[in-house]
């Protein structure tokens, strides 16, 4: 019989304790507990059917994760301040925000969501407008020292939050970032390609912002890395697109999904492991324009609203539940 080493062309691992990060197929033998030991493959990440927003939109905004989420503004022949909670089951309405407009950023969780930035009528009437939530009612804060509507937004709280790229009046692609310290908006370092309706994750000082619209040559596939400092260009989508969704804790792990690439909607959903980005399990229904979410790595997020590429706008929710843990075997005689 053909040993492991014969096999595998290595031995098993001896090791005093489990190691941190096993890969699928590792086997090893944990002298401790004087057993050996495999990594199992993961479950697969999926979409699934949730509860209808009360409102059918677009181009809304949103924190929080699949059972705790929140989502305000976007339009659908009107512009919408509406606000909604979701459990995990249903959507509640809740109290609006002061300024309707569409195309916010947006960062934080269902009780400490800031909305930031957006427009209201196309194509001149776009804010730098700061709103805060507190669980309860939005309040208006210090405005952006830029106008920014489309931009990619990312962070943990109502008071620590990251803005992106997005357009003014007069530029459409833009490169500004800025940071928010709970009280006021400082400019930091540009984005390297700028871009609008573009998504993003993460937290103030680790973030990441993927595809959009940069008008040379329009749709884009490209990723940057933030680190609390500066931009890194780092591995592109599989596919271009604008107008798509994400969700994430950090710059090392991400889902996006959704999008529009001009001519149809994208049901595809990639997943970020900090240097690549990989095809997985697709959404119901294409759609661009949903809402993002902060979500808890790629183990949760939602997908609320958009556009399906017919004239109605659409107030179908769906839950992605991401990839399991490992799974460790242990090997024993019997």
């Amino acid at each position: 019989m053909a040993s492991y080493k014969e096999i595998f062309g290595t031995n098993i691992e001896v090791l005093a304790s489990d190691p941190a990060n096993p890969i699928t197929g590792q086997v090893w033998y944990n002298s401790t507990d004087n057993l050996v030991k495999g990594n199992g493959a993961t479950t697969v990440g999926a979409w699934a059917t949730g509860g209808s927003l009360n409102t059918s939109k677009r181009l809304l905004s949103g924190s929080g994760t699949k059972d705790a989420a929140l989502v305000f503004g976007g339009d659908n022949a009107a512009f919408y301040a509406n606000t909604e909670s979701y459990d995990g089951t249903s959507w509640t309405e809740v109290n609006d925000l002061n300024q309707a407009r569409r195309q916010m950023a947006s960062a934080g969780t269902q009780t400490s969501a800031l909305g930031y930035g957006g427009l209201f009528t196309p194509p001149t009437t776009r804010y730098a407008n700061t709103e805060s939530w507190n669980g309860t009612s939005w309040t208006e804060v210090n405005d952006l020292n830029n106008i920014h509507s489309g931009a990619g937004g990312a962070g943990i709280s109502n008071t620590s939050a990251l803005c992106f790229g997005g357009s003014d009046p007069v530029t459409d692609n833009l490169t500004l970032t800025e940071t928010w310290n709970g009280t006021s908006w400082t400019e930091v370092n540009d984005l390297n390609t700028g871009r609008t309706g573009l998504a993003g994750h993460g937290t103030q000082t680790s973030a990441l912002a993927y595809g959009g619209f940069d008008y040379l040559p329009d749709i884009t596939a490209k990723t940057e890395s933030y680190n609390g400092t500066s931009w890194t260009e780092v591995t592109d989508l599989n596919t271009a697109r604008y107008n798509l969704a994400g969700s994430g804790t950090d710059n090392t792990a991400g889902i996006a999904w959704g999008g529009d690439n001009l001519t149809t909607q994208i049901a595809n959903t990639e997943e970020w492991n900090g240097s690549a980005w990989t095809e997985v399990n697709d959404l119901n229904n294409a759609r661009g324009s949903t809402s993002s979410s902060r979500g808890v790595g790629t183990t949760s997020a939602l997908a609320a609203g958009g556009n399906p590429g017919t004239p109605d706008d659409t107030n179908a929710t769906e839950e992605w539940t991401g990839a399991g843990a490992p799974l460790t075997v242990t090997f024993t005689d019997s």
